[in-house]
């Protein structure tokens, strides 16, 4: 996989190649080195074009996954080679790149799964894309990688160290903010019937135990949101909170988790409220992820939990039309990097997903 004393590989999916995502990766590695020895999954003819557009002298070795990876340098970004079905051109999306942009996802988790990389970032794609390509039901990363790895379920996490301007994240200390979701991309409408009691506790469970796996929080405390309103007010706003959530919540302090709620999103989200607390389960997407961009957009990574590999990705989209520019800012992508490296010093820890 590596040696450890040069950080350990990590697959850098590229992403959807008319977006920013190619030159992240670029714009990452002509800078200083990581703690990780990061390796773009796409195609090099690809990046070279692209750095030569932005003025980048960069090495770009062609690797295999299995041989060896050198230590991380500025200026060098080896590359296990994936070709782009047609050119691409910054901010002009083509359907036939998208089954591109899944391979480079395939050959990412084939390279973790047989321990050639410790874990993978994920620089981000256009699921409108993917979609239009005849790829039905994609919603994106999170459930791709699911599948991809054979697992019934998978939790998305965004976290912040919400210290915008410290020169290091500090993941695991007591300023971090973390949101994870029990529903993902579905719906507004589809959201109240998707909550239901065991896929909430199998969410919670995993929530629990790689919050102790990666994150080396050994005794989790998590803040669980109400589905409405004031969490229901007793029932007025909606039932959902009295007959499915408090019920799941007990039955899981039973197994030892330590859980706070329902409790009622527009006041959860304030200090006093956070005061303690290793991680916030909402309901739904818009629930907590606003409030965590807000706190740290630029500054957070995406994870996926519940994987048997560490994947950060980064807090926002494609960027169509930033893409070429050269103002596209690495500044998430170099967090979730560092935050993929830290995960990784946990990765000789069995999953506990109970307590």
């Amino acid at each position: 996989m590596a040696d450890a004393a040069h950080g350990p590989v990590l697959a850098l999916t590229t992403g959807e190649p008319a977006g920013v995502g190619p030159e992240l990766a670029l714009r990452l590695a002509a800078t200083a080195p990581s703690a990780a020895r990061p390796v773009a999954v796409g195609d090099p003819a690809l990046l070279a074009e692209r750095a030569a557009m932005l003025g980048l002298s960069l090495s770009l070795p062609e690797l295999a996954p299995g041989e060896p990876v050198p230590a991380a340098r500025a200026g060098v970004l080896p590359v296990w080679p994936v070709a782009l079905r047609e050119p691409s051109r910054p901010g002009v999306l083509a359907t036939a790149n998208a089954d591109y942009v899944l391979e480079t996802l395939d050959v990412a988790v084939g390279a973790c799964r047989a321990g050639h990389a410790a874990g993978m970032i994920t620089a981000p794609l256009h699921k409108g894309v993917i979609l239009d390509a005849g790829h039905v039901g994609f919603t994106g990363h999170t459930e791709y990688l699911r599948d991809a790895c054979g697992i019934d379920e998978v939790v998305m996490m965004l976290a912040t160290d919400r210290a915008l301007h410290a020169a290091e994240p500090t993941w695991r200390g007591g300023g971090a903010l973390r949101v994870a979701l029990a529903t993902t991309h579905l719906p507004l409408r589809d959201v109240a019937d998707a909550i239901r009691a065991p896929r909430l506790a199998r969410t919670l469970r995993i929530l629990h135990g790689d919050l102790r796996r990666w994150f080396a929080v050994e005794r989790p405390r998590i803040a669980v949101c109400g589905l409405n309103p004031h969490a229901g007010e007793g029932g007025h706003l909606g039932r959902e909170e009295l007959e499915v959530i408090a019920p799941c919540l007990d039955a899981l302090r039973g197994e030892g988790l330590d859980l706070d709620g329902p409790l009622p999103a527009d006041t959860l989200f304030t200090p006093r409220h956070l005061a303690g607390v290793d991680a916030v389960l909402a309901m739904y997407h818009d629930q907590g992820l606003p409030v965590l961009k807000y706190a740290g957009f630029g500054r957070a990574a995406n994870i996926t939990l519940g994987l048997p590999f560490p994947r950060t990705s980064v807090d926002h989209g494609t960027a169509l039309d930033l893409a070429g520019s050269g103002r596209a800012d690495p500044g998430s992508l170099a967090v979730a990097v560092a935050l993929a490296a830290e995960m990784t010093s946990r990765g000789d820890l069995k999953a506990m997903t109970t307590p």
